[in-house]
């Protein structure tokens, strides 16, 4: 019998797990540990569905600026989803495939590892990041066509905005590009507009992301939607209310529809611009003093890094994943954005997906049912024989294989050993010499 694949497409937000071939879609669990002020009570990730008081809760993240750096916190979420309350699995007798964030270090590497083999002694596992799966999905499949052999998957998720061009499945790495806008900023932007203008917001991490996520959306023409809630800052179009929580019936905020009766007890957030300006941070981070190209100019700067023979497909293959690209109006943006930045030539084409954030589990559960997935991955007895150098040798990323940084200096010592025949064969260099003259002697001259 073969032994489960556990998929963790282990994002800096939330955590989308499940059981190859058993779960087709995931569970999604909050990847954070999380005391509530309210009840006095402390949830490790799966245990936040029992929260009842939503106010002011403190947040211990294991992700720290896109690399996890809490180990503790990240094995006390683990542990739960492991346990008998959601997956109810024997890790002993599991393999395990896990994404990792793009770029990571050599040294979070090797406690991915640790933890793996040594702490939950995984039978197996394979790690990689969450655009390595996507050739595996069906972002970019059309029916009566062969796959996309050149892609660009923008990541935008929790941290960053990552754009990351693959060919034949494999990511160019010298290409890839980071923006450092992700949804984390974007609440975090929120909060503080919200409590300058309103309400003190500050300790509502919680409500204001449910906010951000409810009333914001990416404006098609910024400096329009701009003037229209400048000349009338009550009554326009783009005015839309929030009714917060109540927590002494334990109703949850939502955006307030016309049916709606207001009551007096009733606290009402009035998102104005504030719907459009929080997003336009993906197309304009100057706007907040980051000196980075937005995301339209990014794509842009890293198709041009690509063979130039092969940009026009890429141009023609963009497909977007992460929760941040579910605001409305962020692909009608990016489109009409991208078409004015690619040459003349180039057909634009934008691939959406039902679901952004599950788009890497579900890629995840197409890999992991093929048969040969036995081949990728890097078994207990590897690592016990060779340790991290077994995960080194079988899982790409964006370092160099020892096999390559050995390949420029063959070709160095190949060079200097050509110089140095080249000196040997040169003919000699002609010389002259003079004579000193003697007493009545003439001088000469070799040549």
């Amino acid at each position: 019998m073969a032994k489960p694949v556990i998929l963790l497409d282990n994002g800096a937000s939330t955590i989308k797990v499940g059981i190859a071939e058993e779960d087709p879609e995931p569970r999604i669990v909050p990847n954070a540990v999380v005391r509530s002020k309210g009840d006095k009570m402390t949830y490790f990730g799966h245990e936040m569905a029992k929260c009842k008081d939503y106010s002011s809760l403190h947040y211990r993240l294991p992700f720290e600026k896109g690399y996890l750096v809490d180990w503790d916190t990240q094995k006390a979420v683990w542990d739960g989803i492991f346990s008998d309350e959601v997956l109810g699995v024997d890790t002993t007798e599991s393999s395990l495939l896990i994404t990792e964030p793009y770029f990571n270090l050599s040294n979070i590497q090797e406690v991915y590892d640790q933890l793996v083999f040594e702490e939950y002694e995984f039978s197996s596992y394979h790690r990689c990041t969450p655009a390595s799966l996507i050739p595996y999905g069906h972002l970019f499949s059309q029916p009566n066509l062969p796959p996309a052999e050149c892609t660009i998957v923008v990541d935008s998720g929790f941290s960053y905005t990552h754009v990351v061009p693959m060919i034949d499945g494999k990511i160019i790495w010298n290409a890839v590009k980071r923006l450092d806008v992700g949804g984390k900023l974007l609440t975090n932007q929120l909060k503080e507009l919200v409590s300058f203008r309103q309400w003190n917001m500050m300790d509502e991490t919680y409500i204001m992301n449910h906010v951000k996520e409810s009333c914001c959306f990416v404006s098609t023409n910024y400096k329009q939607d701009t003037e229209t809630c400048r000349i009338d800052q009550k009554q326009n179009d783009i005015v839309q209310e929030y009714m917060l929580p109540d927590l002494s019936t334990n109703r949850k905020g939502r955006a307030r529809q016309p049916d709606d009766i207001i009551t007096e007890t009733d606290q009402i957030l009035v998102m104005n611009n504030e719907r459009f300006t929080v997003p336009e941070l993906l197309f304009r981070p100057d706007d907040i003093g980051l000196d980075q190209a937005g995301l339209p100019a990014t794509i842009a700067f890293s198709i041009s890094l690509l063979p130039s023979d092969l940009q026009g497909m890429f141009w023609a293959n963009i497909g977007l994943i992460g929760g941040t690209t579910k605001f409305t109006g962020f692909r009608a943006r990016l489109m009409s954005e991208l078409q004015t930045l690619a040459p003349v030539d180039c057909e634009v084409v934008i691939y959406e997906c039902e679901d952004p954030v599950t788009e890497a589990y579900h890629s995840a559960y197409q890999f992991a049912s093929q048969a040969g997935f036995a081949q990728h991955v890097v078994t207990r007895s590897e690592y016990a024989e060779s340790g991290s150098n077994a995960s080194r040798r079988k899982f790409r990323d964006w370092k160099p294989q020892e096999s390559e940084k050995e390949k420029p200096k063959e070709a160095s010592k190949l060079k200097t050993k050509q110089r140095e025949d080249d000196r040997s064969q040169a003919p000699s260099r002609v010389t002259k010499t003079r004579s000193k003259p003697g007493a009545g002697a003439t001088s000469t001259r070799k040549r």
